[in-house]
């Protein structure tokens, strides 16, 4: 069932539960960073509207740089302000950034600690018909890889606008991550948002299994857990929309209670949400997993709902994967 202290949507699971872009969230929680502090400042590549970065230059014209097609000045210009005392977001897409200007992230940002929020947009492989290269596939391995760097993955606009106004809050770069399309609501303004504290969205008196899922897949991932749950197969449901840093105790609490996880992120298998859990249960609660995602494969051009089928991130792929996880209990 919905676990009643995520306070999630009640209408999850219906027609009209609701469908937002997860970056409508990063352009309400600017707009509503910037008002609460006059240092945030934002710098968009070329891509305003599509980054929903209008909103916040038509509120704050004087606040708002835009650069042009010029990521990895972007950045640096970002490291430059940082310096002064502002606090700056960068918005492009994840393919262009951290996919292009990943060295002078790592060098001007990262290394020096600089307190600079990068939003990268589009990510994953439902940007659908833009094709392989502009799915960002990779970015949150890219990122979570740097000293200093925390990686956010919301699971809808709501959580998004909590996590880009938690972002400015807080000092040091932070990376967040907004998948394009439509997707549902599933949280509320009341559901707990801490970063670094994963939330508990579907319980099980008995969990056969722990579904830990980061981005709009969560939704993948609740559809799942109740059919399951029909098929007498219990699970949990983890909402990690804090990558780095990891919520270890809890996933590694929830592991043995389970006894087996699986991993869903729109993202690759390889040094993502799946990898983190990976390192951390090897040294906390080594239990048979199983990991959802692109598995070292690019993608190509499509519709975002086929795409995802296409390359097992689908609803009845996460229900294959619990059972196939269950058989090496």
């Amino acid at each position: 069932m919905l676990n009643p202290d995520a306070k999630l949507n009640p209408n999850l699971f219906e027609p009209d539960a609701g469908m937002k872009p997860v970056r409508d969230g990063y352009g309400t929680g600017i707009v509503l960073a910037g008002e609460e502090n006059p240092n945030v400042v934002a710098l968009s590549a070329d891509l305003t509207e599509s980054t929903r970065t209008e909103a916040f230059a038509k509120r704050f014209p004087e606040r708002f740089v835009e650069i042009g097609v010029a990521e990895q000045n972007m950045v640096t210009v970002a490291a430059g302000m940082a310096v002064t005392g502002k606090i700056p977001f960068v918005a492009s897409y994840a393919t262009f950034s951290p996919g292009r200007n990943w060295e002078q992230i790592r060098t001007t940002v990262a290394y020096n600690n600089a307190n600079v929020k990068i939003a990268g947009h589009h990510a994953g492989i439902s940007v659908g018909p833009d094709g392989a290269t502009h799915q960002a596939t990779e970015d949150v391995a890219m990122m979570r890889a740097l000293p200093n760097m925390k990686v956010f993955m919301p699971c809808d606009a709501v959580e998004a606008e909590k996590a880009t106004l938690a972002a400015a809050r807080m000092f040091g770069p932070v990376y967040l991550r907004f998948q394009r399309e439509k997707t549902p609501v599933i949280t509320t303004p009341e559901t707990p948002y801490t970063p670094g504290k994963a939330e508990l969205f579907w319980t099980s008196k008995k969990p056969d299994a722990l579904i830990v899922a980061a981005g709009a897949l969560v939704y993948n991932a609740l559809v799942a857990a109740r059919e399951l749950e029909k098929e007498k197969i219990g699970v949990l449901v983890l909402n990690c929309h804090t990558v780095k840093p990891l919520d270890e105790r809890k996933i590694a609490e929830l592991a043995k209670k389970a006894g087996a996880v699986v991993t869903v992120e729109e993202h690759q298998v390889t040094g993502g949400l799946g990898g983190a859990i990976a390192e951390a249960l090897g040294r906390l609660a080594p239990v048979p997993m199983e990991f959802i995602g692109m598995q070292d494969v690019f993608g190509e051009s499509g519709a975002p709902n086929e795409l995802i089928e296409k390359y097992g991130m689908g609803v009845a792929d996460i229900k294959r994967a619990v059972k196939k996880v269950l058989r090496r209990k």
